[in-house]
């Protein structure tokens, strides 16, 4: 694998929460009337959607899904479904800027923490300062000037359920789509994770009422902040390891709190913008972290002198 393609799948998961930073506003503009369960649960049935028009000629070919492993599928589309039905009742329960930043925060520790177990080898150091970085300044970013917030205990519980449901999809889904591409096993996994979530938002949101601009704003959801967002990220999958993934979607907050400043009006204090200065270090770690990696076992797979890593350094 080439640092070309490397810097290929970082712009694709730095685009892709660009793009996820844009829902909070995109929901702050929506009309009153339809719950939050019920905007998770539709935007993952339009996704779903988005998806099979895109896999359609391989799934006519008879190409791709049919030969993907059913019980990682399951799995992966269960982690979908927990993390929007976790995160939408986590941040009910403990604030939009405290769930958001405990639920986003913790996925990247989360997700290195289960690569360590998975591959056996603990992530370079430099990655692990750049990924606590990028956490304290999401985390500081959320405070946002306060000297501290509450929440009870079952809203943290939640978010960092969410957090941890977005790791474990992304570690997952890695696989799924290096054997049939993104748009076939994003359309196994989104599918199944509506299927799971609709019955779900009908019990914890009610009756489906929604005024007809609410609509609107659910396509957008559906077709860019989760279709497209998820495609890039899916697609970066394929040249970075799944632990940086999580950490670069980091950049969400960053598009966020640009939002909230541009469209929504807020004013956010110096703490924030500290907070900012941190995320966006701490992305720069990672990448970092990450070139290195690839450069060092492009190294060993060509045979050259001081190619494999020693003691974690150059592995994520």
């Amino acid at each position: 694998m080439t640092t070309s393609h490397s810097t290929r799948g970082i712009a694709m998961v730095l685009l892709a929460a660009m793009l996820w930073g844009t829902t909070g506003t995109a929901q702050s503009l929506a009309p009153a009337g339809l719950s939050p369960y019920w905007v998770g649960a539709l935007r993952l049935a339009v996704a779903s959607g988005f998806f099979a028009l895109l896999a359609a000629p391989a799934l006519w070919g008879r190409a791709s899904a049919a030969r993907l492993p059913w019980r990682p599928v399951l799995l992966a589309g269960a982690c979908v479904a927990a993390y929007n039905l976790s995160f939408f009742a986590g941040v009910k329960a403990s604030g939009v800027a405290l769930g958001t930043a405990i639920a986003i925060g913790s996925g990247p520790i989360w997700a290195g923490l289960m690569q360590t177990l998975a591959q056996r080898r603990w992530p370079a150091p430099v990655w692990w300062a750049g990924t606590l970085l990028g956490v304290a300044g999401g985390a500081a970013m959320a405070l946002n000037g306060h000297a501290s917030v509450s929440a009870p205990l079952a809203g943290i519980a939640l978010c960092l359920l969410a957090g941890l449901a977005y790791a474990a999809y992304a570690l997952l889904n890695k696989p799924l789509v290096a054997q049939s591409g993104a748009a076939s096993a994003n359309l196994a996994v989104f599918g199944t994770a509506a299927l799971l979530s609709l019955p779900v938002a009908s019990v914890l949101g009610g009756p489906l009422r929604a005024p007809g601009a609410t609509w609107a704003i659910v396509a957008y959801l559906g077709l860019v902040a989760t279709g497209v967002a998820y495609l890039l990220f899916s697609h970066a999958l394929r040249h970075i390891s799944g632990a940086t993934a999580v950490t670069l979607a980091l950049a969400e907050p960053v598009t966020a709190f640009a939002l909230a400043i541009a469209v929504v009006g807020e004013a956010p204090s110096a703490m924030a913008f500290w907070g900012l200065a941190g995320v966006l270090a701490g992305l720069l770690l990672v990448i970092w972290a990450e070139l290195r990696a690839q450069a060092s076992r492009r190294r060993a797979a060509e045979g050259g002198k001081g190619a494999l890593p020693a003691d974690g350094e150059g592995s994520v």
